[in-house]
């Protein structure tokens, strides 16, 4: 048998995040923040810092998870197996961004939103769920990527 235990997944995925555009990511989770922020500052209304710095986490989380299985060919080796199992194997791949994605909105909600530990934490569940989805959605739409291994 060839099962994969948690670890090995997590690796596996790890491996496929590696080649991640996250120079892209960060400018586009940053450009959603501050373009939040800023039209709640200028808009009526107030400006919510836990809303435009969420949206930003969302959006890294997505173009960084999205991105990396974007080119399944290109990189090394380890890299080119590691998306091929990611593209094979989506829901397993995308609880990987959404669980980061989760890890990082929990301290905004917790901090800036001054919500309480189980109120932070279940909204930083329900972001993370949003990423997990979209970008398990997104995977299986390009599987077709991944017949050519």
């Amino acid at each position: 048998m060839n099962e994969l235990t948690r670890t090995d997944e997590m690796s596996l995925a790890g491996a496929a995040l590696r080649g991640a555009p996250w120079r892209a990511a960060a400018t586009a989770g940053g450009a959603v923040a501050a373009t939040s922020f800023l039209l709640g500052v200028i808009l009526p209304g107030p400006a919510d810092l836990t809303w435009a710095l969420c949206s930003g986490i969302t959006l890294f989380a997505l173009v960084a998870g999205i991105g990396s299985i974007s080119k399944p060919n290109v990189g090394d080796r380890v890299t080119r197996q590691a998306r091929h199992w990611a593209l094979r194997h989506p829901w397993r791949f995308s609880l990987y961004p959404g669980l980061g994605a989760a890890a990082l909105m929990y301290p905004v909600q917790l901090v800036i939103d001054r919500e309480g530990v189980f109120g932070a934490g279940w909204d930083a569940l329900c972001g993370g769920l949003l990423v997990l989805l979209v970008t398990a959605v997104f995977t299986l739409s390009m599987r077709s990527r991944a017949k050519g291994a």
